[in-house]
């Protein structure tokens, strides 16, 4: 026996769903409460007389000012190449199995992040009190020729030496932090194709360290832009001794201030966009 066959009525025309837009009241207001706050603030800078915007005009481009900012350039590329070469050893003496290297390199970098760069300075800059003259010679044996520790180490050598040597303690933490973030994988198989320990380093485990390195190594760049300012009890004309110099001239503070302020967002910015596009070069092959 059949049953019968049950016809089910048409259905209805569905109706066309709608995409309603979530609110966000609170997201909007915020938004409007910083808009305000945006505008307070550029009103305070424009409208405020004691900026004395033309006398920033004035100065920004001055000559002592435009070689004051060259003198903290050339003390950041310094610092940074010596300090990042001498970390790069550093981080490679860390990861020795050598007792004597590792430790070593573990005492330079606890040595110098305990003592402010400031104290590093000063010690570089009167270290002729301590050893008035220097030799070179056999170790712990007669000297060939001995020199003035003053006509060695002038103030700009003084302070090349104390920023490089502390940002070495730093750089070397950065590079060692990046060469244990590559897979150990990738060494043991470089190993097994009989690569020489040094193209390993350069050709397969460096390349990919560079992923970690740039960000925070960037970073340790524009902080050392800013620190370079320190020298200032160093008397060297960088950008922020000179900005002193003319304010206790002319009695314009807030106006050089804002000066050195203006040419330090103009490095540090420059310094952000070379950094952006390194880190996409060495980003390029990740997934």
């Amino acid at each position: 026996m059949t049953l019968p066959e049950v016809r089910t009525p048409p259905r209805q025309e569905e109706r066309a769903l709608e995409v309603v837009r979530a609110r966000h009241p609170l997201r909007w207001l915020a938004a409007a409460g910083v808009l305000v706050l945006l505008a307070m603030a550029a009103s305070a800078l424009i409208t405020n007389p004691a900026w004395e915007w033309d006398v920033v005009g004035q100065y920004l481009f001055a000559p002592s000012v435009v070689r004051s900012v060259l003198v903290t350039m050339e003390l950041t590329v310094m610092g940074i190449v010596l300090g990042f070469a001498l970390g790069t050893v550093l981080a490679l003496m860390r990861l020795s199995p050598n007792r004597l290297l590792s430790s070593v390199a573990w005492g330079y970098v606890w040595l110098f992040r305990s003592v402010p760069l400031i104290l590093q300075l000063l010690f570089w800059y009167n270290l002729a009190l301590l050893y008035p003259r220097l030799s070179v010679g056999v170790p712990f044996g007669p000297a060939f020729f001995d020199f003035g520790t003053m006509d060695l180490i002038a103030p700009l050598t003084a302070a090349v030496l104390g920023l490089a040597l502390h940002q070495a303690a730093y750089a070397a933490e950065i590079v060692r932090g990046g060469l244990l973030s590559v897979d150990p994988g990738q060494r043991e198989a470089a190993a097994a194709l009989g690569l020489p320990p040094a193209r390993r380093l350069f050709r397969i485990i460096l390349p990919q360290a560079m992923r970690t390195i740039v960000p925070n190594a960037g970073n340790e760049i524009i902080g050392l832009v800013k620190g370079t300012s320190v020298v200032y009890i160093m008397a060297l004309p960088e950008l922020f001794y000179q900005v002193q110099v003319i304010y206790n001239r002319n009695g314009r503070v807030m106006a050089l201030l804002l000066v050195a302020a203006i040419w330090y967002l103009i490095l540090t910015t420059a310094l952000s966009i070379v950094q952006h596009y390194v880190e996409r070069h060495y980003g390029r092959g990740r997934a």
